[in-house]
């Protein structure tokens, strides 16, 4: 009994630990159930508060809806949006005998990020202040901490910021403002990581990137033909130096020849 007991609390438990997706703005996620596909007979995918509502999910073989099912009953979330980041709940019911038994739970935490580029001066808008946001930190490039630049409870927190209609507006945005900022639910999830960058910075980049191409191709010639001349060198090395022995052996060999003449010449 205590042993059947404690299994009951370790599956309850296990249900109730979130499992962490992430997923950019615009691509897809799946959220995975893990569970068998024997007789499953319906899903249910729920968010909690403050939507309290249920998702419909698409139940075909080719779904090109924004939310499908997908094998025995992981859920596919397409186009993903800011506003999708969160906690979601999806309910497996089995049936078993032609009765429906108690469903078998799985949470989620989906954590949303994207990458946008803004001109200095410009206005950076930032759509992140969901319900369920209670803090809007940011950590600029040079810096490894976060600063809290806003909170439910206390509003903006950086002066150039202001709020309208769900967003975090800077009307003059600076190179200060690059950077991370991520939005965090009461409970310390990560519900949005936005990373900014100065509009211009990639496209440099990449010029210079292009400017070191000459360089580069120098450096292959070079690598390629440096080999080649060293070769030659020494073959043009070793071809005179070849003839100068043998003019050298020429010279000695006569040397010997008149020698030998002139001796002979003496005792006559």
């Amino acid at each position: 009994m205590l042993r059947l007991l404690l299994l009951l609390w370790v599956s309850n438990y296990i249900e109730t630990i979130p499992i962490h997706v992430a997923g950019k703005k615009g691509g897809g996620i799946i959220l995975p159930c893990e569970f068998k596909a024997r007789e499953i007979f319906h899903i249910r995918l729920n968010r909690p508060k403050p939507f309290e509502g249920e998702i419909f999910v698409y139940d075909k073989k080719y779904c090109s809806k924004r939310i499908c099912k997908k094998g025995a009953c992981d859920v596919v979330i397409k186009d993903l949006r800011l506003s999708d980041a969160g906690k979601y709940i999806l309910n497996v019911y089995y049936n078993n005998a032609n009765s429906v038994l108690e469903p078998h739970i799985r949470t989620y935490q989906l954590h949303i990020y994207d990458e946008i580029c803004v001109n200095i001066g410009e206005q950076l808008k930032l759509d992140v202040l969901l319900s369920e946001a209670d803090k809007v930190q940011h950590q600029s490039r040079r810096s490894t901490e976060w600063m809290k630049v806003w909170s439910r409870s206390d509003g903006v927190q950086s002066q150039p910021m202001t709020i309208r209609d769900r967003n975090l507006i800077i009307s003059n945005f600076t190179a200060r403002d690059t950077g991370s900022y991520r939005v965090l639910d009461p409970s310390g999830e990560t519900l949005i990581t936005v990373t900014v960058r100065e509009s211009g910075t990639e496209a440099k980049g990449k010029l210079e990137t292009n400017d070191d191409k000459p360089n580069a191709l120098w450096i292959c010639l070079l690598a390629s033909v440096l080999p080649v001349c060293l070769c030659f060198w020494f073959w043009w090395f070793w071809k005179c130096y070849r003839f100068e022995s043998s003019i050298k052996y020429q010279r000695l060999h006569r040397n010997v020849e008149h020698g030998s003449k002139g001796s002979q010449f003496n005792k006559l």
